[in-house]
Parts: C-alpha cells; sequence; structure tokens
C-alpha cells in the first residue's frame, strides 16, 4: 500500500534490483485477498440479467453455451454477446477477447471485437473438443503422467547414487 493514496491501493515492478514508480490501481480486486472472490461474485451479480441462455460463472471464469441448430440460434447467441459487452461497458469491466475462444463452427464477437475460433479450449484443467473426442485430454494427461514419472525417477535415481555402503 503506497503512501498518499488513502483508500487506493498502488502498485510497482521489481526487475533485479531495481523499483518502478508506484501507480494508483484504479481497478480490480487485490489478488489472494480473503473477501476477493466474494467481492468479484457481488459485483458480477447481475450478470445475468437480459441473458436467455446457459451462462457458468466460477470466480473470473464465464462460459456460454448454446445449441446452434439454424442461423436464428446463431442471431441469438450473437445478441447475447452482445448485451454481455454492453453489460461490462456499464460496469466499467475490461473484457479480454483475446482469453476467449468461440468452440464452434461460427463467427463470434464481443461488441465489435472478433472471438478467434478453436476446435478445443481448457476448462477447469480438462481439454474440451468441438467433436466431443477426448484424445487430446488423453494426450495431455499422459505426456503430464511421463513428466512426474521422469521427475521422481531422476530424484530416486540421484538419491540413489549418493548412498555410500
Amino acid at each position: 500500500m503506497g503512501k498518499g493514496v488513502p483508500f487506493g491501493r498502488t502498485q510497482r515492478v521489481r526487475v533485479g534490483g531495481q523499483f518502478s514508480e508506484e501507480v494508483r490501481v484504479t481497478s480490480g480486486v487485490p489478488q489472494g485477498s480473503i473477501l476477493g472472490p466474494l467481492l468479484f461474485l457481488a459485483y458480477v451479480n447481475d450478470i445475468w440479467r437480459n441473458i436467455v441462455l446457459t451462462i457458468r460463472l466460477f470466480t473470473d471464469d464465464c462460459i456460454i453455451y448454446r445449441k446452434i441448430t439454424n442461423n436464428e440460434d446463431i442471431e441469438k447467441l450473437q445478441e447475447i454477446l452482445d448485451r454481455l459487452g454492453e453489460w461490462a461497458e456499464e460496469n466499467v469491466m475490461k473484457m479480454n477477447p483475446s482469453k476467449c475462444k468461440a468452440v464452434h463452427f461460427m463467427r463470434a464477437r464481443v461488441k465489435d471485437q472478433l472471438i478467434l475460433e478453436a476446435s478445443s479450449c481448457k476448462y477447469f484443467g480438462i481439454i474440451l473438443c468441438s467433436d466431443l473426442s477426448w484424445a487430446n485430454h488423453v494426450n495431455y494427461m499422459v505426456q503430464k503422467a511421463w513428466k512426474a514419472l521422469y521427475f521422481v525417477m531422476h530424484i530416486l535415481i540421484k538419491g540413489n547414487s549418493s548412498t555410500k555402503i
């Protein structure tokens, strides 16, 4: 907390032993705070307003999904995304479309910014694919398991080689 900013917060960056100038933080919730998640949920509590769609929230993640069977469904989904963008503007929230993905074969936008299409995305550690295949997720988990096994084996071999009989 910087001096001279009574109820605000400041931040600065340290590179090596050098500190940048302090700047005032004008938005956000302190990371790691106990009340942070509760404050965020209270802040986004009205996100459901005017959204006739399935939306799921978990802390600062949001997933929107809808079955698309015709062009009218696509138009309705786009209207919802536009409303979500309007909600963000009304609440002075910044959305980051570069962190968003549309896992479907369509074009989607938040306000006027295009959301990149993807054949898969990671959600709560699970890789979801547009073709409903589990291959990418299984391969990812196998790769993680091999890395963990290599780490354990390396520790065991190194530990055994330093033991004297």
